[in-house]
């Protein structure tokens, strides 16, 4: 449970900490000079209030707990009971959110609960205050006036205002403290959309933004854009106008919200949740306020009389249908049946919108200027639509880019981050042929075509070729091309999101096959990436990380084990294993895996310290890799897991072996089935964490590992612990001699976890013996509890039981059906 935060309450932030091995909660930033700042500060996040216990106060709550940050919660006094109810509820709450606000559930314990009645004393203690209340205006100058006196004399405060003036809610603070407000807005869920804005008012000292950012960065991992504080701010005012101008043509179109979905989703680069999901994702009566925010903001606009809800919209807040959050919207769940909204039958259907045929090969085409031209020349109204769509968002980026954002990237990046997105409206209109799709927009606006009769800017036509280029991002209010930030904080990543035109330095190669490439950036560090589809291994990359060991043994300080992109590694390349698998040829199936298993010992026992850099997926394989490395520095969205039973397989590159030495070394002594049982348990029943703090908690991180919150700073944080190794004067573990075996007592107490699994028909009579093999692996056989194996005896156990499952028939159509469908099959 949470605790109440009482006023006068001291916590020992050391030891508080929910979690080793990660970025302390206490974050200083360096401010050095450069352009927003000329001179030397330091600012020290130790504790954070949330003002709001809503949907987004909460979970922005959690996201500050699970980066090690002391957080206290605050809302409204309850009515009746717990004074701090409202916030125990909200807190208690985040353990049942899909996706999970919360890295592991016992982050939860960590956020205080506190009311405005008793505990505003708490708020002297925190550096950073974020309000996160209701978007009306006079109640968050009320609360500003109540919370005013209470804040720290250098203490940031912050308005996670969606859209509202920021300036006007400034009027709010007193005078002293109106250099330190500003708006910092972060998007739903927080925990997974990159994106807060950041946005000054009219008196907000700009270290303040600068030491925010830094914060934001590093300690949250989020992309910071700085924003005007215009209506909606930049992501909000363009991701909210697409969809406005999706629901116009929609219906000048006459199609359904579910056909819309089906095209405005993947099938052109955006998120799965595509137009309307989204809508009830976010909330129909928020959806509602953003566009009432625009409409009542920005009367002079030339798309003024499209920013109002749709009746349709209105009826379904009026009904109480607000979306995800009633569990109907547009969208509604009838026991396993999808059903979306009919406006023609003013009720329900089955969902199942496709797109033709003929504009999913469109669509297919990898040259954008030919799949604009030939979508623009269709007739097909799917196809016409779409061109409406993306004509219409051009204008308006183009139109309003001066006004709303601090240059193209800014705009680009900002939809990307925030609506999930691969490109940005410029980056998509620049790939196409940017003067040949201005061409067709001036058409479309004379010939009354478009929503707004506003003509393009003159910026737009004066013989430009886009707006990015390698020195920068047009900033339309200038005039001129603006470069990326110089922030000291921006130096940890070596390869920033890059937008469309942009280039990093690659680094210099030291060797390169088809399979693998071995890398440096002219320091000692030496790295490794793979290249085959999903960072697979197959018997190339075995090659090649071997012949990477041997060269950084030779040369170099270390080695680190980076992807140029997600994920870190799926595992073994089944694909390739399948041909000697139907071959019968187990003697060269033995060999595969007798080398996987060598190349993990060589990590593990290279004479260099070696680094596995992890986001996204490590399943497998990929996992055990990381597991004999010497650190694994992972980012906290790292999905990592043993799944081999999936296919009718155990672990056999040493992954059983390490869980079962990690057992002893945990037990200390003592009893070493506990560890043995939580392996058995993560293996058995193939678990994939849910963050990389959740993968220290199965076992897969070891408490030494690092987590990173921001993946584009992992590489950074990967060398400079291998440097520290090397520097520390590294030498290898020698192997252990003598592990301590679980035996006949401990298989047979897994046994035992087995059967009553089977018997309650929780699993498979197949995955009852695929079980039995993973028990015996990890309790190192039938013999006696508490003998001494060493590390080859065990790896040959796996070995052995691995080869011996490959020869089922049942394994192999586990197999060829995951190969086939990308699905486990149960048999």
């Amino acid at each position: 449970m949470s605790r109440s935060a009482r006023t006068g309450d001291r916590d020992p932030y050391p030891s508080s900490s929910p979690g080793a091995g990660q970025a302390a909660g206490a974050f200083l930033v360096q401010i050095r000079k450069h352009p927003h700042s000329m001179t030397t500060s330091s600012f020290l996040v130790r504790k954070v209030a949330v003002l709001g216990a809503g949907v987004m106060g909460a979970q922005i709550a959690a996201h500050l707990v699970n980066a090690n940050v002391a957080t206290v919660l605050f809302d409204l006094s309850a009515k009746e009971g717990d004074p701090n109810g409202v916030v125990l509820k909200a807190i208690q709450g985040l353990t049942k959110l899909e996706p999970a606000p919360l890295a592991t559930k016992d982050r939860a314990g960590y956020i205080d609960a506190a009311n405005y009645d008793q505990h505003l004393a708490q708020l002297a203690e925190c550096d950073l205050v974020i309000e996160a209340i209701a978007e009306r205006l006079d109640w968050k100058q009320a609360l500003y006036e109540k919370v005013a006196p209470h804040l720290g004399a250098g203490a940031i405060f912050a308005s996670n205002t969606s859209g509202l003036s920021i300036n006007a809610l400034a009027e709010a603070c007193p005078a002293s403290m109106r250099a330190r407000f500003c708006g910092v807005h972060f998007f739903n869920p927080p925990r997974y959309m990159h994106l807060v804005e950041l946005i000054p008012g009219r008196t907000t000292d700009p270290r303040v933004l600068d030491q925010l950012e830094c914060f934001l960065t590093t300690t949250l991992g989020k992309g910071v854009i700085r924003a005007k504080d215009t209506p909606n701010f930049v992501a909000n005012r363009v991701g909210i106008f697409s969809m406005l101008a999706t629901m116009h043509h929609t219906e000048a179109f006459g199609l359904g919200f579910d056909l819309v979905d089906a095209l405005t989703g993947p099938a052109i680069g955006r998120a799965k949740s595509a137009t309307y999901r989204t809508a009830d994702v976010v909330g129909l009566d928020t959806m509602a306020h953003v566009i009432k925010t625009m409409h009542d903001s920005l009367s002079g606009d030339p798309w003024h009389r499209y920013y109002q809800s749709p009746a349709w919209l209105a009826g379904l807040i009026e009904k109480g249908a607000l979306g995800q959050k009633t569990k109907a919207g547009i969208f509604r769940k009838l026991g396993k049946e999808i059903q979306v909204l009919d406006l023609a039958a003013r009720d329900y259907r089955p969902s199942g919108g496709k797109l033709d045929p003929e504009v999913a090969e469109l669509l297919k085409l990898r040259n954008p200027a030919e799949k604009f031209a030939k979508l623009r020349a269709a007739s097909h109204p799917q196809a016409q639509f779409l061109w409406a769509i993306f004509r219409d968002l051009f204008h308006y980026c183009a139109v309003h880019l001066g006004d709303i954002a601090h240059n193209a990237r800014d705009l680009d990046l900002a939809i990307r981050w925030g609506f999930g997105w691969a490109m940005g409206p410029f980056e998509t209109w620049q790939a196409a042929g940017w003067q040949q799709v201005a061409g067709w927009i001036k058409d479309d606006i004379v010939a009354g075509k478009a929503m707004s009769a506003a003509p393009l800017p003159a910026w737009v036509t004066d013989g430009r070729n886009g707006v990015h280029t390698p020195q920068g991002a047009y900033c339309a209010s200038t005039n001129t091309v603006q470069g990326r930030s110089t922030l000291p904080v921006y130096q940890r990543q070596y390869f920033p999101d890059p937008v469309l035109g942009e280039k990093w330095d690659g680094g210099q190669t030291i060797s390169e096959n088809d399979a693998v490439r071995l890398w440096h950036t002219g320091d000692e560090i030496a790295i490794l990436s793979f290249k085959s589809k999903m960072n697979v291994v197959g018997d190339d990359v075995l090659d090649g990380i071997l012949a990477a060991i041997d060269e950084a043994e030779k040369n170099w300080a270390a080695l680190v084990l980076w992807q140029t992109k997600e994920p870190f590694s799926a595992g073994a390349n089944l694909a390739s294993l399948r041909p000697v698998l139907e071959a019968g040829r187990f003697d060269l199936l033995e060999a595969v895996v007798a080398k996987f298993q060598h190349t993990a010992q060589r990590l593990k026992y290279s004479l260099v310290p070696t680094v596995a850099a992890v986001r996204g997926l490590a399943l497998g394989g990929g996992c055990e890799f990381q597991m004999h490395c010497d650190r694994t520095v992972a980012a906290l969205e790292s999905y990592i897991g043993l799944v081999e039973v999936g296919v009718g397989l155990l672990p056999a590159g040493g992954g059983c072996k390490e869980f079962a030495l990690r057992a002893m070394q945990e037990a200390r002594g003592g009893d070493i089935f506990p560890g043995i049982r939580n392996a058995f348990q993560a293996i058995a029943m193939a678990r994939v964490s849910k963050s990389a703090l959740e993968a220290k908690e199965i076992g897969y991180l070891r408490p030494s590992d690092l987590v990173v919150f921001n993946s584009h700073e992992l590489l950074h944080v990967a060398k400079a612990q291998a440097r520290a190794l090397a520097e520390a004067g590294y030498r290898p573990p020698l192997p252990t001699r003598a592990i301590t075996a679980a035996g006949k007592g401990g298989l047979a107490r897994l046994q035992m976890m087995l059967v009553n699994m089977r018997d309650g028909g929780f699993i498979s009579a197949y995955d009852f013996e695929i079980g039995n093999r993973v028990a015996k692996v990890l309790c190192g056989g039938e013999i006696e509890t508490g003998s001494s194996v060493d590390e080859r005896w065990l790896i040959e156990l796996e070995r052995a039981e691995f080869v011996d499952l490959l020869r089922r028939e049942k394994t192999q159509a586990r197999i060829a059906h995951m190969l086939e469908t990308g699905k486990p099959l149960r048999n």
